[in-house]
């Protein structure tokens, strides 16, 4: 239903943010991750990016400071056991990156530390996320999956990117998603370079 809401920040709180659009108050849930990453001041407009959720007693809107925390608040939610206020819960006990991470090296026990996820939610969480972070989430997912011949020349492909005008998340994402398709194979740098515009 919504995608983003972009408002004056009226109030600020590591739960929660108010941000008024045009004299309504939208009473917003956040995680200590989009706290930690709100600039703005009271008075400021602030853009969050939304989910709508809606239980049969409640209606609640979950802000993120970025669209990928929203598509990994959105994955742990597929997850039998995990609600909205448990993978908010998740997400303000780690940074996006380090909870994919985590996901995709099988770190139970580092999930399950989590309060209000126990070890049979997180061994859920691993299953049924592992594949699909790895698929979606490239970004959170620095150098992993890709052989140490490719450090290099990962690093000079993604500073051309960013050259030619690609924003660097952008081109990182892209540079990966090439250099895991060719599975060890020699790659040129011009190759890459051109391969990760088209991706």
């Amino acid at each position: 239903m919504f995608s983003y809401i972009r408002g004056v920040l009226v109030q600020k709180e590591p739960t929660h943010v108010v941000l008024d659009v045009q004299g309504v108050g939208y009473f917003i849930k956040i995680s200590l991750n989009t706290y930690a990453q709100i600039s703005a001041q009271k008075g400021e407009e602030q853009q969050l990016y939304v989910h709508f959720h809606v239980q049969e007693n409640a209606h609640s809107l979950y802000g993120f400071a970025s669209e990928v925390e929203k598509e990994l608040f959105l994955m742990l939610m597929s997850v039998s056991g995990i609600g909205a206020n448990t993978a908010l819960m998740m997400l303000s006990a780690m940074s996006p990156q380090e909870l994919t991470m985590a996901i995709v090296q099988e770190d139970v026990k580092r999930l399950k530390s989590i309060k209000g996820v126990g070890e049979k939610t997180a061994m859920r969480a691993v299953v049924e996320l592992k594949d699909k972070a790895r698929k979606q989430m490239p970004e959170l997912l620095p150098g992993e999956g890709i052989t140490q011949p490719y450090h290099r020349l990962q690093d000079e492909a993604v500073q051309a990117l960013v050259v030619l005008g690609l924003p660097k998340a952008t081109a990182e994402k892209n540079v990966r998603l090439v250099l895991r398709s060719l599975k060890g194979e020699d790659i040129a740098l011009e190759e890459l370079i051109k391969r990760a515009l088209n991706v």
